[in-house]
């Protein structure tokens, strides 16, 4: 099945090509984790980053801080809490100073599940990366912080 590179030709400027070459490594490398959480641990990777979120703030986390760190909707939060919840992954607890706001934090049956499912998850992208030498890993990661650098919004920048 053709890739997003794969659609370029010579005669396309390099900017382009590099933007398509990393575009299709970003989609090969999630969408086999999306395969491997589905095949070995019968869930998406939305469940899996809630998961993680809430595994970061033991004390738990309101619905809106979720849907923010994630950059999700409040509704796509909701959907994956409830199913969560239905299978005892995570808890609500009423915040006692504001009746309308619940935190939702992970259950210690969802603190293993998750744990496991982060080990696997590290030895998939060790899997997946463990092909290129420590020398390229190391410029990858360099070049990919001065094209973030590059491209964060400017706070005071003018439109």
């Amino acid at each position: 099945m053709p890739d997003l590179e794969s659609r370029t030709v010579p005669e396309d400027h390099h900017d382009l090509r590099l933007w398509l070459r990393l575009l299709t490594c970003c989609n090969l490398i999630e969408g086999e984790i999306r395969s491997r959480l589905r095949v070995e641990y019968e869930t998406t990777l939305p469940r899996f980053d809630l998961m993680a979120q809430l595994l970061r703030e033991p004390a738990g986390m309101k619905m809106s801080e979720l849907s923010r760190h994630m950059m999700v909707t409040n509704g796509n939060i909701t959907g994956i809490t409830d199913q969560l919840e239905k299978e005892g992954m995570v808890e609500r607890i009423k915040v006692a100073t504001d009746r309308r706001s619940s935190l939702i934090r992970l259950t210690a049956r969802g603190k293993r599940v998750f744990r496991k499912m982060a080990q696997s998850h590290e030895q998939w992208i060790r899997e997946m990366l463990g092909g290129l030498s420590e020398k390229s890993r190391d410029a990858l990661y360099e070049a990919l912080g001065e094209l973030k650098l590059l491209n964060q919004p400017r706070r005071n920048a003018k439109p």
